[in-house]
């Protein structure tokens, strides 16, 4: 995609993502780069600041013989996603009310 994705839209990605099933940080990023060129080394530290903040949770769990750090969805991350999908419906009307000519400063 052309748009550059911030940071804050990658953080409400990464909870929705999560919040439909439990993810590995692979896994999310494979969906994230469906939007956003993304690379492991950024999303790494955006679901630490996500952990850090009481939106996820992880666990480990094995996988083909292998240990997956899972991410899970918590209650403040629900309230978050709530609070981000209000700021993002009011973003995207500003934006398409500029671009059809309804809204003028």
């Amino acid at each position: 995609m052309y748009f550059p994705v911030s940071a804050l839209l990658i953080e409400y990605l990464i909870l929705t993502i999560v919040e439909t099933q439990d993810s590995y940080g692979y896994e999310i990023s494979q969906t994230i780069k469906l939007v956003a060129d993304i690379k492991e080394s950024t999303l790494y530290p955006i679901l630490k600041k996500l952990e850090k903040a009481g939106f996820l949770t992880t666990y480990s769990q094995e996988f083909q013989g292998r240990k997956r750090k899972y991410y899970s969805i918590t209650e403040s991350g629900k309230e978050q996603i709530e609070y981000l999908s209000h700021e993002w419906i009011a973003y995207c009307d500003t934006i398409d009310g500029i671009i059809e000519g309804r809204i003028r400063s």
